[in-house]
């Protein structure tokens, strides 16, 4: 009987998922480790794990992304070439590498993740070349290799 007060008195002291979810998770990692698997907020853990793949692969959309904007605003602004957008290129080639390393399920994603980032990567080369919307190819002309492996500079 003093387990069960002990577990009755525990679950009043941690906060529940809205109310701090810090505390939330820890006690949730706590009782996992204890094995008190019947404890556990199903609910919420299903939803944040989740929540943690999605994140996953939208980081891997966002490096993409990136390099997209930095190839578009290369193609059609060359007058404004510079070092810098070749190295967000190689670092965000480097995040991609990585995540594919990390999930390799994303090679079977590469085509859906493409497609997201490249409706972003025309809006922000625009916004950030002052070019009209409409310099852009509405499609996406790039293909996996050139986003992961073109030189920049002999395409000029």
């Amino acid at each position: 009987m003093a387990e069960r007060e002990h577990i009755i008195a525990a679950r009043r002291q941690v906060p529940g998922y809205a109310e701090d979810y810090s505390a939330w998770l820890q006690h949730q990692i706590d009782l996992m480790r204890a094995g008190r698997w019947s404890e556990l907020d199903r609910e919420h853990l299903i939803d944040e794990v989740e929540d943690l793949g999605r994140s996953e692969f939208n980081a891997f959309v966002s490096a993409v992304e990136i390099v997209l904007v930095h190839m578009l605003k290369w193609d059609f602004q060359p007058e404004r070439r510079s070092n810098s957008w070749i190295g967000s290129i190689a670092e965000h080639r480097r995040r991609i590498t990585q995540s594919l390393k990390d999930n390799p399920s994303y090679k079977s994603r590469r085509a859906a993740a493409v497609t997201r980032a490249y409706d972003v990567a025309v809006a922000r080369a625009a916004a950030e070349t002052n070019l009209p919307l409409d310099t852009f190819p509405p499609e996406n002309s790039y293909d996996w290799e050139a986003i992961t492996t073109r030189e920049h500079v002999l395409d000029a």
